[in-house]
């Protein structure tokens, strides 16, 4: 019975090799925007008053159901900035580099 071997001369992380299948397919544009969306969620807890989410340009668009949520955000839309950021930095597969899709400029409540 034959034994293979597989040869590791150019071994990269995992994490490494599907951020680059990312920005080759250009995936990383729609992954960002999802990202900025679930950050907006877990951020703000008012993912369950949120109708629709629209992110282009540094400025996220979000049309909530209630508007004691939305007064309440308007209240803490500097802190929701901050803290959305922090979140998109800590995560390891958000390209900052994106033109198209990068940071949370904006939060525009609707």
């Amino acid at each position: 019975m034959a034994t293979y071997r597989i040869k590791r001369k150019n071994a990269i992380p995992l994490a490494s090799a599907i951020r680059e299948y990312l920005r080759d397919a250009h995936l990383t544009t729609g992954l960002n925007t999802r990202l900025v969306f679930k950050a907006w969620d877990d951020v703000s807890g008012a993912g369950c008053f949120t109708l629709k989410r629209y992110f282009r340009k540094g400025k996220l668009y979000i049309t909530l159901n209630s508007s004691v949520a939305r007064s309440q955000l308007l209240r803490q839309k500097d802190l929701l900035l901050d803290r959305l950021n922090d979140r998109l930095a800590r995560d390891e597969f958000f390209t900052q580099e994106d033109c198209n899709v990068s940071w949370v400029e904006d939060i525009i409540l609707k």
